[in-house]
């Protein structure tokens, strides 16, 4: 009856990591797997020091192996002897990582345990992990020795095959080309390009026009010397030094003057709610600044739903996701929004939650000399 206990425990417990393991797994490739596979890549391995072409091969391999360990836990090879001590190093490994991000950067963010499924800080990571530690622990103990089966090739058949099914659900992603110029860099001054409207023709006309004295000469006066025409000044555009963008590879008059510059994602609501404020403003302001969209490739087919949902077509650009990632930034998140003049980056707002945009917040941005 005892033995008949325990094994029923062995059972529960394996069941329960088991499903640990594969519920993880599948949460990193949520809601989509390439999508939610690269937002890992550049919110979570970026971060710890992998570079981007080493990352989209480390992602993958660690859900495979993810998937693995999970049906790995409900067959009998090997089980003892490798499964459950391979699991528990692997935990192991994930614990210490994230005790060295608590001690680095504090317990904030999300760990990426479950992907965007369900975040957890690394702290709520760390007591998951222990727990399911002790109880991998408790199962070690409770499997009695020497009734391990010995097929080694069911364990490679299902790593391999785990990892390969990975590949094969998120491909690698093509290689994107990086700009040739950093945020902020100055143009130079013979190829600044000003905003067309600087200057009216009628300006232009009055500045070039010789200065024409109406009245008579007498023919006694002695000749005045004829001073040298002067060169009109060429206006300069109002607001701060000219700059070249990294948005201008994007849209050529990016730089020109006041830009609003949307980085969006097709199908989330609070870009298109973003989008819509912005579409009610530029209703109420005559001046309003150009708004251009540059859209992440994610459900890239809603960009129509997009824009009857904000009220208006904007100028826009379809970007890879790992792509996007970078220029939005690593760290930050959907919806953004930028306040361009001449640019330079005014303002910036990102994410739902501290520097979220509100249309409050850019026209007090705009109405600032």
């Amino acid at each position: 009856m005892v033995n008949s206990n325990k094994q029923n425990i062995a059972y529960i417990i394996r069941g329960l990591v088991a499903f640990l393991f594969l519920f993880s797994a599948v949460a990193k490739m949520y809601p989509s797997p390439y999508f939610a596979i690269s937002t890992f890549e550049i919110k979570q391995l970026v971060p710890l020091g992998f570079s981007q072409s080493l990352a989209v091969y480390f992602s993958r391999t660690l859900i495979g192996i993810e998937i693995a360990l999970g049906l790995l836990l409900l067959q009998p090879h090997f089980l003892k002897r490798f499964v459950v001590p391979s699991t528990i190093a692997l935990l192991v490994v994930f614990i210490a990582h994230l005790l060295i991000t608590i001690a680095g950067g504090g317990n904030s963010g999300n760990c990426g345990c479950f992907g965007s499924l369900i975040e957890m800080t690394p702290l709520e990571s760390v007591y998951k992990n222990l727990v399911t530690v002790a109880l991998l622990v408790w199962l070690y103990r409770l499997l009695p020795s020497g009734t391990d089966k010995s097929n080694f090739s069911v364990l490679t058949t299902v790593l391999f095959a785990s990892i390969l099914g990975v590949f094969m659900v998120a491909p690698m992603p093509k290689v994107s080309a990086t700009p040739t110029f950093e945020v902020g860099e100055p143009i130079p001054e013979e190829s600044a390009a000003f905003p067309e409207d600087t200057l009216s023709a009628t300006t232009i006309d009055t500045l070039a026009a010789p200065v024409v004295d109406n009245a008579p000469v007498k023919k006694d006066a002695a000749a005045t010397p004829a001073t040298p025409q002067e060169k009109p000044v060429e206006a300069k555009p109002a607001g701060p030094a000219q700059k070249k963008s990294v948005y201008s590879q994007f849209f050529a008059n990016a730089d020109k003057g006041k830009k609003i510059i949307g980085l969006f994602v097709p199908g989330c609501e609070h870009c298109r709610d973003a989008a819509k404020e912005i579409t009610e403003l530029k209703k109420k302001n005559k001046d309003f600044p150009e708004l251009e969209i540059i859209f992440m490739d994610e459900e890239a087919e809603k960009i129509p739903e997009f824009f009857d949902y904000a009220g208006a077509k904007y100028p826009y650009k379809i970007m890879d996701i790992p792509a996007f990632w970078n220029l939005l930034g690593g760290t930050k998140d959907t919806p953004g929004v930028i306040y361009l003049w001449n640019g330079n980056i005014i303002k910036d707002w990102e994410g739902i939650t501290g520097n979220k945009f509100t249309g409050a917040a850019l026209m007090k941005e705009l109405n600032k000399k």
